[in-house]
């Protein structure tokens, strides 16, 4: 299994639809990218904290490779819009790929560079070494109880 780290705003939305794609066989909504180990949902929205929402996927890339799970990515939010989806504003909204090592980030720029073409050059997604990512466990298991 792969993991894949992904932050395209509010992490609910993103987390349904990744856990749809074949191959994707676990999905978990988190935070990641910020100034500490661990943090909560309430001190992420101060926006003090530098984390993003993210979800982190972990995939089987026999059936689906990164790059497919990067161009879903870029289908599913606006990456053009900086700190914000929708009506969620605030830096942890922001449109950011977590890379967890160089071929990641290899693939996360020549993925981003493609859609960047199509957007006219309008993107602002940024690519960063995961940091500081840490499990929202007050959202997650109230979650997990509801499916």
């Amino acid at each position: 299994m792969e993991i894949a780290i992904l932050a395209c705003g509010c992490f609910w939305s993103p987390e349904i639809k990744f856990s749809k794609l074949k191959g994707v066989s676990k999905t978990e909504v988190g935070y990641c990218g910020g100034n500490t180990e661990n943090t909560t949902y309430e001190e992420v929205c101060t926006g003090n904290t530098n984390h993003a929402e993210v979800v982190k996927l972990e995939f089987d890339s026999s059936q689906i490779s990164y790059s497919e799970i990067l161009n879903y990515f870029f289908e599913i939010h606006d990456p053009t819009s900086l700190n914000f989806q929708g009506p969620d504003i605030g830096t942890q909204y922001r449109s950011e790929i977590f890379y967890l090592d160089d071929n990641q980030k290899k693939i996360a720029e020549s993925i981003l560079e493609k859609n960047n073409k199509k957007f006219l050059g309008k993107i602002v997604t940024k690519i960063s070494k995961i940091k500081n990512y840490s499990v929202a466990e007050e959202y997650h298991q109230k979650y997990l109880e509801k499916r």
